[in-house]
């Protein structure tokens, strides 16, 4: 099965499993109903900005529609990633406990491309460590510069920012969101 149907398997199941309808799911996230319908269906190609909306939407961390990490310690390049505009990441790792589901990344952030990314579920922390590069990345108003054995950390519940203005960024990305039903206090 190949990642558009993966991922689209995975995003009807998550949905019915919540009782909510295309429709509900389509005003929740603004993604038209038609893009949903071929997402869920495998047949479109799904963006980054795309599934976080819709997980977004459906109060749940990114990982609930990727494809699980490959067995066997498979090469980064091997697995499949998720591109947004100025971003592609690649899931290595889902850890859930009790609290928190936290999803590791390896992410590519393109030279002179920026990413505008929305705001993900209430209480959903983001920390990059760069591998190579230099990246700008935090909320709007307290944006940092990270090179590389560098890390940053910021609240991902509100707007932030992803860029490369030198040339391409090689990074680790770590995204905490609260279980479902949970909110941090």
């Amino acid at each position: 099965m190949g990642l558009n149907e993966d991922v689209g398997r995975r995003l009807r199941a998550l949905r019915n499993g919540m009782d909510v309808s295309l429709s509900e799911l389509a005003r929740r996230s603004g993604v038209g109903k038609g893009t949903l319908s071929e997402l869920e269906g495998g047949r479109r190609n799904p963006t980054l900005e795309t599934l976080y909306a819709l997980t977004t939407a459906l109060g749940r961390p990114l990982s609930a529609v990727l494809s699980d990490p490959l067995p066997g310690g498979a090469p980064v390049e091997n697995r499949p990633g998720v591109s947004g505009s100025a971003v592609t990441a690649v899931l290595l790792e889902r850890y859930e406990d009790g609290e928190a589901v936290t999803d590791v990344f390896r992410v590519t952030i393109r030279a002179g491309a920026v990413q505008e990314s929305e705001a993900h579920v209430p209480g959903t922390t983001e920390s990059l460590m760069v591998l190579a590069g230099t990246a700008v990345v935090g909320l709007p108003g307290g944006l940092g510069t990270v090179g590389p054995g560098e890390s940053a950390r910021w609240e991902a519940d509100a707007p932030h920012v992803y860029s490369a203005p030198d040339g391409d960024v090689q990074g680790i990305l770590f995204v905490r969101s609260p279980v479902a039903g949970e909110r941090r206090k």
